[in-house]
């Protein structure tokens, strides 16, 4: 599997990349693209150039439909987040997800929900649950930010939460959320925390606009720390290539 995780975020049932932090309830978020071609177009693009471990996000109601042509389109290899709990993700691993993602589920009233982790440790195997530990920085503190990046939880994003969850997922998606969308370049110091501390996988994702990014991403995470890109890419209406991004993926594999 590569380090460059593809991604397909879905808004209102349509290809979006959105600010992450502009994300609420009661206002259309700021947006920087949205695409005229299908879920399943993205899909079959990343089968097309074998660029497994990407995942479609869910971003609020109105998006199962296209969620669902997209894993279709490539099953078994696509993740899937966004309104996941333990009552329906075996149903989304039934419906073609390699692998669920799961926040607000269990990052819960601002802390961890023990019951409903449990709940979804027994419905789900380790290995095909991936957990959200997407952050925004709140007195010098990396808490972990759930409701579609709204609401901060009281959970520290350290060495003592990584090393509690792990046993429980194969892999963490962390979003560094001030810095999503934005393309104004990645959060160095989140990266080298997590590189320190993490014992599996992390997906990094936030503000990569350049191979200089990815570089840096690579030698902080010593292989370890994967990545995806959203509005950087010319796919998604940036001036990164995809193409190059996904060349340089499949020969460093």
């Amino acid at each position: 599997m590569s380090l460059f995780r593809p991604c397909i975020d879905l808004h209102d049932g349509k290809v979006k990349q959105i600010v992450g932090s502009t994300l609420n309830d009661s206002e259309s978020p700021e947006t920087n693209f949205v695409s005229d071609k299908t879920p399943e177009y993205y899909a079959e693009l990343y089968k097309k150039d074998n660029l497994s471990g990407g995942h479609i996000i869910r971003l609020g109601k109105g998006n199962d439909e296209a969620a669902r042509r997209a894993l279709s389109a490539w099953k078994n290899n696509l993740q899937l987040g966004g309104g996941i709990n333990s009552a329906n993700a075996r149903e989304w691993l039934d419906a073609g997800a390699s692998q669920v993602i799961v926040t607000s589920a269990v990052f819960r009233d601002g802390i961890i929900d023990y019951e409903e982790l449990d709940k979804l440790c027994y419905a789900v195997p380790s290995d095909r649950l991936v957990l959200d530990l997407s952050c925004r920085k709140a007195d010098g503190k990396y808490l972990v930010v759930t409701d579609r990046w709204t609401r901060f939880t009281e959970c520290e994003v350290n060495k003592t939460l990584l090393k509690r969850l792990a046993g429980c997922c194969s892999e963490f998606l962390i979003h560094a959320v001030d810095v999503e969308g934005k393309c104004s370049g990645i959060d160095v110091e989140l990266l080298k925390m997590l590189a320190d501390n993490s014992p599996i996988t992390c997906v990094y994702a936030g503000g990569i606009r350049s191979f200089e990014d990815i570089y840096t991403i690579e030698e902080c995470g010593a292989g370890r720390i994967a990545y995806t890109i959203g509005s950087a890419l010319d796919i998604f209406g940036g001036s990164l290539s995809y193409r190059e991004i996904a060349d340089y993926s499949n020969r460093e594999k």
